[in-house]
């Protein structure tokens, strides 16, 4: 007689099969969490018990593409992004990635990809899709839309603004400019909306109101598009994605992926600022100052506030949409890391023009080195080279120069003062003390390196400045689905 036996069991002296006093091991649940950066993209499984990572990876994406003949268009290649994505799920341990239990995602706000239903990408003959029937990512950076251009488009009935490398001042462009290239394709998202149709094989693209505010047209008291006026401006309303609620998921994995099982759940892609901030944001006091590509001071506000009417454009505070209805007071800067990024560029450029060849890397921790050794400069700095959503024609400047003032030193120290005064001018001290704020949360990769910049962080504000819980989109989109599952 054939005698099968479970894990569970065990053989006693007597030769009887009893079952063991302990429970079989469980392996414990991962929620994956993805953020489709500017510049970068970084995966984290959290360990949904604990709420503690368990591993994480962040990989370049080295995608922007460079377009000579016109400087204001700001592109990135899909098909790298993609590729990206897969390596770092390739970095990530497989036997834990089957054991995830959900999967959010998060990425880079206002920008725009087209696709085509049911042929977006092509799915291989492992566990993984690449892109194809895509558009270039139109990222938030891109400059097409003119002030005159965006004054010509009818007024949203939205508290936000329109600006441009917005989605759908971006769509506008495209009808007036480039008509037949929008005939190519049926669906539109963000790179984070994308990813999510793709992995859970949806025919068109679904939209948290974070996603949406950050395209325009889009009112979030009632969650719902400016449908009337855009359809009286012409405006290919196919496009528009359908909303889903912040936190909600969106579908389930059409495929195994990467070893996770087909299936998973799939959260509605959240806006990478929001996420940043859930990541970090401990009390209702907080603010979060996060400095990387760009910069942004946050606090939120009452969970009964609602924001006005209308658009205030000069303004430079904004209410952004965050979880269950609340929102965020937001100074969101154009101009962050990405202002020092083109300040080494510019020094690299210069010395390749005088026979030198230094590496960025190189030159940029000689500059922090340098502002060190320089406590103090009374060079000014109005770091603005892009322009703020709220001024767009307020471009750089340097003031006060003097033969005393133009070391490597002065003009780093005053360069990094400069991105903290924009940003407080923006959202002043007396401001944040006005909405109840006891603490600053210091965060981004920007800071995290560069420590002249905290140094100025700590001058900037009356109150104490922390950097212990810096902020992550991947593991902030990770928690709020940790949070609802």
């Amino acid at each position: 007689m054939e005698c099968v036996i479970g894990d569970s069991d065990v053989i006693t002296a007597a030769g009887c099969v009893s079952k063991c006093a302990w429970p079989p091991v469980t392996m414990p649940a991962y929620i994956l969490g993805i953020d489709l950066g500017t510049t970068s993209i970084k995966v984290a499984l959290l360990e949904k018990t604990s709420r503690t990572v368990a591993a994480s990876h962040i990989l370049p994406t080295t995608s922007e593409i460079l377009d000579d003949s016109n400087i204001k268009a700001k592109e990135q290649h899909t098909g790298r992004i993609i590729d990206t994505l897969n390596r770092c799920m390739n970095l990530l341990p497989r036997n834990t990635l089957k054991h995830v239990s959900s999967i959010g995602l998060s990425g880079q706000m206002h920008g725009l990809l087209f696709w085509k239903s049911q042929s977006g990408c092509s799915w291989s003959s492992g566990d993984f899709f690449t892109a194809q029937d895509t558009s270039q990512l139109i990222t938030w950076q891109d400059g097409r839309c003119s002030s005159h251009f965006l004054s010509s488009l009818p007024k949203p009935n939205s508290h936000l603004s329109i600006a441009t490398g917005f989605g759908c001042a971006t769509i506008f462009w495209y009808m007036k400019f480039r008509p037949q290239f929008l005939e190519d394709f049926a669906v539109a998202g963000t790179i984070q909306d994308y990813v999510v149709s793709m992995l859970c094989g949806l025919d068109g693209c679904v939209m948290t109101p974070q996603n949406a505010a950050s395209w325009g047209f889009f009112n979030t008291s009632s969650n719902q598009w400016n449908i009337d006026i855009l359809k009286g401006a012409g405006f290919p309303l196919h496009l528009l994605p359908k909303c889903v609620s912040s936190g909600g998921v969106a579908g389930h994995t059409c495929s195994e992926w990467h070893g996770i099982p087909a299936g998973t759940p799939v959260g509605a892609a959240l806006g990478d600022f929001q996420c940043s901030v859930y990541s970090c944001m401990s009390a209702r006091t907080d603010a979060v100052l996060n400095i990387s590509t760009s910069s942004q001071l946050t606090y939120a506000m009452p969970a009964d506030f609602r924001p006005p009417d209308s658009p205030q454009p000069t303004s430079p505070i904004s209410y952004f949409p965050y979880f269950e209805d609340t929102y965020l007071a937001v100074a969101a800067s154009l101009n962050g890391g990405n202002v020092l990024a083109t300040f080494v560029e510019m020094l690299a450029a210069w010395m390749r023009d005088l026979g030198a060849d230094p590496s960025e890397s190189c030159l940029y921790q000689k500059l922090i080195h340098c502002a060190l050794n320089q406590a103090t400069s009374d060079l000014q700095v109005s770091p603005t080279i892009l322009g703020e959503r709220h001024n767009p024609l307020c471009l750089g400047q340097v003031t006060n120069i003097s033969p005393s003032n133009l070391s490597l030193g002065n003009v780093t120290r005053a360069l990094c003062r400069g991105i903290l005064k924009n940003i407080f001018t923006m959202m002043s001290a007396d401001h944040l003390q006005h909405a109840g704020v006891t603490k600053i949360v210091g965060s981004g990769s920007a800071i995290a390196r560069n420590e002249i910049l905290r140094q100025e962080v700590e001058k900037a504000f009356s109150q104490p400045v922390i950097y212990g819980q810096n902020a992550d989109s991947a593991v902030g989109v990770a928690m709020v689905f940790c949070d609802r599952s």
